[in-house]
């Protein structure tokens, strides 16, 4: 009788607790990586030949923690996060507020066509709307020169898909900016949109009769869009008087541009830190989510907070994911190939539904941890381990000097230097 296959989880308990080689193990298994993987995953492993081909002027480079986000269900699929980054407690935020969600079935997620805009800026037409009439009535002239320009896209089911104009007052007057839609499926799409708009700007020079510009992609990716759900018990976040206090706290960050930046940038911890180490591109992702935080011409949030008939909490997130699974530093970075390897999202628009699950599980952390606790507690020990590691502590003495830093509530390094010159004097 063959033996029923263990199914794979990323619920995993005290995942923080265990050596990295056990954790490594772990993720080994849930993920099918190779010993290789291994050994890039573990040594951040990245040839200086490959540096060269990804910058200029290389020399060296700047390593940066990759942790594992666990207990992330998405869609029914069980997913480990790689996440990098420098800031202490998101990892663990990220994976403490996955774990309240899972109890609920998970996180829903959905997103739509990866759509990009590709931009040509036409100056000094004589007519504008004459431009624009022209322009449109030549759409299948030019979606047909812009798909020219990648057939393998196109084969994909990708490719320039549509065509609009906006006519455009400006400080140097009236432009007519033409622009493309293109299905960059499982890419980001930034080379090819720009290609395709470099390729149809001579057409829309004769249709406009004007001087086209600039020709270049939008990193206001509005039509590719990740959307997730959550919904989260009372007695998991500690009780409804906490509930009220995280969407009070969403009330502050949608009527005020001053809390919702932090709000935002909370939100931001966790998709950069996913967008990070799978080799995507943090500013485009981090400028269109602004951008489209600000898209009613009011700074609002990325994520939406509401207490149900129960009084149980539920929580949206929506933001533009222009991301990609092949081309750019993903096919080139070994690391982000592992990375990509670990989270095992077969799509561009899976990968940004798991974005969107980080994103909204991160916020539920930071406003959970505003509204229960405040923000310091969750930060203040690996602030502390830091503060006495640069204090001179090693070993154990870390946590004994961090420890009485926090007990004092006098977490600076020169407490630190004299809690470690007197531990040391008390061991020798």
């Amino acid at each position: 009788m063959q033996a029923r296959a263990v199914k794979k989880t990323s619920g995993i308990a005290s995942f923080y607790k265990l050596s990295q080689d056990e954790r490594l193990k772990v993720i080994k298994d849930f993920s099918g990586l190779t010993d290789e993987d291994v050994h890039i995953l573990k040594t951040g492993t990245l040839p200086f030949g490959s540096a060269e081909r990804m910058i200029e002027n290389v020399v060296g480079f700047f390593p940066m923690p990759i942790g594992i986000a666990v207990n992330f269900l998405v869609n029914n699929r069980d997913y480990l996060v790689p996440m990098a980054i420098e800031e202490p407690s998101v990892v663990a935020a990220a994976s403490n507020a996955a774990k309240m969600v899972r109890q609920r079935g998970g996180f829903k997620a959905t997103s739509t066509e990866p759509l990009m805009v590709g931009q040509v800026q036409l100056v000094n037409c004589p007519y504008p709307r004459e431009a624009e009439r022209q322009i449109l009535a030549s759409k299948a002239e030019i979606l047909q020169k812009a798909n020219q320009q990648d057939p393998t896209l196109v084969s994909m089911g990708g490719g320039a898909k549509d065509l609009r104009v906006r006519i455009l007052p400006s400080l140097t007057g009236t432009m007519v900016i033409a622009e493309l839609i293109i299905d960059c499926r499982d890419a980001m799409g930034a080379n090819v949109v720009n290609t395709m708009a470099e390729a149809v700007a001579p057409l829309m020079e004769r249709f406009s009769k004007g001087r086209a510009n600039l020709r270049i992609i939008s990193n206001l990716a509005d039509r590719r869009l990740a959307r997730a759900t959550a919904s989260v018990s009372k007695e998991a976040l500690g009780g409804e008087e906490v509930v009220d206090g995280i969407v009070d706290a969403y009330a502050f960050a949608a009527a005020d541009p001053y809390r919702c930046a932090t709000h935002n940038k909370g939100v931001m911890n966790g998709i950069a830190g996913v967008c990070m180490a799978t080799g995507n591109d943090t500013r485009a992702i981090e400028a269109g989510a602004h951008a489209y935080a600000a898209r009613s011409g009011h700074y609002s949030p990325l994520t939406t907070w509401h207490k149900d008939d129960n009084g149980d909490l539920g929580g949206f997130i929506e933001f533009p994911a222009a991301l990609g699974i092949i081309g750019g530093i993903t096919s080139v970075h070994p690391l982000a190939k592992v990375c990509l390897k670990i989270l095992g999202a077969k799509s561009a628009r899976e990968l940004g539904e798991v974005m969107a699950a980080v994103g909204l599980a991160q916020n539920l952390a930071a406003l959970r941890a505003l509204a229960a606790e405040g923000i310091q507690r969750g930060h203040m020990s690996l602030h502390a381990r830091n503060i006495a590691v640069m204090a001179g502590a090693d070993g154990d003495m870390v946590d004994l000097v961090s420890d009485k830093m926090i007990a004092e509530k006098k977490v600076r390094l020169d407490r630190a230097k004299e809690l470690v010159a007197e531990m040391s004097k008390t061991r020798s």
